[in-house]
């Protein structure tokens, strides 16, 4: 039986899946909405896919763990995206090779594996869908390898609180630890370099929140010369 409430969802976040009647249909009889709180494991290293989650609302994080215990993360999925990673698990039937979980509280459109699989062969916007998130994907993990193999740290700090700054204003709510999984990365080079940046008079610092003071001067030194 056809969910309405995931069919009207399915429409506003992804409208070029909607504008396939035959697909939408089925995508609306096959799946199921669910809902998963900030902090929410999704998935483990190791893991066998069963579901692709289309997101509706809130944001997942994608990351790899090392032993040491430092964090790297490797991309985010927001409303309109889904985990592509997952896509190419349930494709090669290999287990998932990253931890996925919860940023901000979750809505998210479950499709089965096999629904996954077999769409791949019945309906070409399907197909489209998935390969077209897997280049863009393929291009930012690219772009993140370039950036930690190739770039100084304190450019690539510089550039991270612009970004963050030009999305979110010039108070960031944000822990050291945080920032640092984001740059792959140590709290402590972070945390060096921060106050760095405060001896300069460009940002304060406090427990949590890190207010910016010279937005300029961070592009400055993000686009110094490695």
């Amino acid at each position: 039986m056809r969910n309405n409430n995931l069919f009207d969802l399915l429409g506003k976040r992804f409208p070029a899946l909607a504008g396939t009647p035959s697909l939408a249909d089925a995508i609306a009889e096959h799946a199921q909405l669910v809902t998963l709180p900030s902090g929410k494991a999704i998935c483990f290293e190791g893991d066998d896919c069963t579901h692709l989650a289309l997101i509706t609302a809130g944001t997942a994080r994608v990351f790899k763990l090392a032993e040491s215990g430092r964090e790297i993360t490797l991309y985010r999925i927001e409303s309109g995206e889904c985990c592509i990673l997952t896509a190419s698990c349930m494709l090669s039937g290999r287990v998932f090779p990253a931890i996925a979980s919860v940023e901000n509280e979750l809505q998210a459109i479950l499709i089965p594996k096999a629904r996954v699989k077999a769409w791949m062969q019945t309906h070409e916007v399907w197909r489209r869908f998935l390969w077209d998130l897997l280049a863009e994907r393929l291009g930012d993990v690219i772009s993140l390898i370039e950036e930690v193999a190739f770039r100084r740290m304190d450019r690539r700090l510089a550039d991270y609180l612009v970004e963050q700054t030009d999305s979110r204003g010039p108070l960031l709510r944000a822990t050291h630890q945080q920032i640092a999984a984001d740059l792959g990365t140590s709290r402590e080079v972070v945390s060096r370099m921060l106050k760095d940046f405060q001896l300069r008079g460009t940002l304060d610092l406090a427990r949590g929140r890190i207010k910016i003071h010279d937005l300029d001067d961070l592009r400055r030194i993000g686009h110094e010369c490695d």
